[in-house]
């Protein structure tokens, strides 16, 4: 059995993320873990440190008998073959493709990755930015989603997601239509289209970007697949941005993870009346993730010094803005009714009547004031207005067809949970 056969075998043994099997390899090599297992002898010095050196010492017995009947039961030329004829790859550590952000989870790395697409996902991943939020969401949020993965690719950055409804699904369709790659992440096999809806959108990834999984093909997603899928998602880019999120939601498990592997962690404000965005809010709140409103704020969070700084944005710039300080103080002594002397103007405004004159004709000239018989005094700012056709007033208001109710009926958000994302 080779190296990678070993691997696809134990990806059918064990749980996805399972860190037993993670320490196991990483000690005694996938080959000797096979083994250990087929025999259902584990090393005495494993079985030790398992038992004395956890806070929860697993039961390492009915563990090795679970990967015993599964692996009994695994066929993993069947799998290489059958990810083959479907267009899938399996890489393993240490290949050029894998990427090596992710021997940063640990003990729960994975042991092998299926990768179905035309991109290279190590070099998609060496500048990426995680999207993620809601399934349920708002308007606002697959827009912002969507101009998030416009942005960032446009600006040469990777969007990875979970290829879920709403926001997922958004911000992977700002980036194949900026016509850059995007990483899926399933939580299944990537035979399998979950959910079913974006059978169109995976194709398009495929082409364009790849989608990926750490479960052998046929698996289906599970809840406890979903949660442990996202420390892939926040492993694999440089910094995690939740676009949306209720209190209870995926998103927020995959920004606990951003934050464990010392990741950037940003957020989009919302509405505060918008129970989908009140996690947002709780990380900002809590200072665990810091505010962005664009995909240069995002960039600026997780790019390099000096080369990916967003722009400071400004207050719009208005006539007054080029008035010089002493003319500014004495606009700001003129009054707005009535009117007052050069005299008592030059006393407020703190400065000499010649000054003060001199201001005062540049001000009149320019429109600001205006010379009453009683002084000077602001000129009134007037707004015109297009004059509505003579026709609009002859015409009647139009009849509603039903009777307005006191309550309008609204329907109830759905809930986001933590498999959404």
């Amino acid at each position: 059995m080779t190296e990678v056969e070993a691997r696809a075998a134990l990806m059918r043994a064990t749980d996805v993320g399972d860190p037993i099997m993670g320490r196991l390899v990483t000690q005694y090599g996938v080959l000797n873990a096979v083994q250990a297992i087929r025999t259902r002898t584990l090393p005495p010095e494993f079985i030790t440190t398992e038992t004395t050196q956890r806070d929860r010492p697993p039961d390492l017995t009915a563990r090795l008998n679970a990967w015993y009947a599964r692996l009994a039961a695994a066929n993993p030329a069947a799998d290489l073959e059958a990810g083959e004829r479907s267009g899938a790859r399996l890489i393993t550590p240490g290949t050029p493709e894998w990427p090596t952000q992710l021997d940063q989870l640990g003990s729960s790395r994975p042991l092998a990755l299926w990768v179905h697409g035309t991109a290279d996902l190590r070099f998609s991943c060496l500048k990426s930015v995680a999207v993620v939020g809601a399934r349920a969401a708002t308007s606002y949020g697959t827009h912002i989603a969507a101009e998030f993965g416009v942005g960032l690719s446009e600006a040469g950055w990777t969007v990875v997601s979970g290829g879920a409804f709403g926001i997922d699904g958004a911000a992977h369709r700002g980036a194949l239509s900026a016509d850059s790659p995007t990483v899926v992440v399933l939580a299944c096999g990537v035979d399998i289209c979950y959910p079913s809806n974006h059978d169109t959108l995976f194709a398009a990834v495929r082409r364009q970007g790849v989608v990926i999984s750490e479960c052998p093909p046929g698996v289906h997603p599970t809840r406890a697949r979903f949660l442990i899928r996202n420390r892939l998602i926040a492993a694999l880019s440089r910094g995690t941005v939740v676009v949306e999120a209720a209190v209870r939601s995926g998103a927020l498990n995959t920004a606990t993870h951003a934050m464990s592997l010392n990741r950037h962690l940003g957020a989009v404000p919302g509405p505060i009346t918008s129970s989908m965005s009140a996690g947002c809010h709780r990380l900002l709140r809590e200072r665990k993730a810091v505010c962005i409103t664009s995909p240069e704020e995002m960039i600026d969070l997780v790019g390099v010094i000096g080369d990916d700084l967003a722009s400071q944005s400004r207050a719009p710039a208005v006539p007054r803005d080029r008035l010089n300080e002493p003319t500014k103080r004495v606009l700001d002594a003129i009054p707005t009714r009535g009117g007052a002397g050069p005299a008592s103007i030059a006393v407020a405004a703190g400065m000499s009547l010649d000054a003060t004159l001199s201001a005062l004709g540049g001000l009149a000239a320019a429109g600001y004031i205006e010379r009453t018989a009683s002084g000077w005094r602001l000129r009134k700012q007037t707004t015109s207005y297009r004059k509505a056709p003579d026709s609009a007033a002859l015409e009647p208001p139009p009849t509603p067809q039903h009777a307005p109710t006191d309550h309008p009926p609204f329907p109830d958000p759905e809930q986001d949970s933590p498999e959404a994302t």
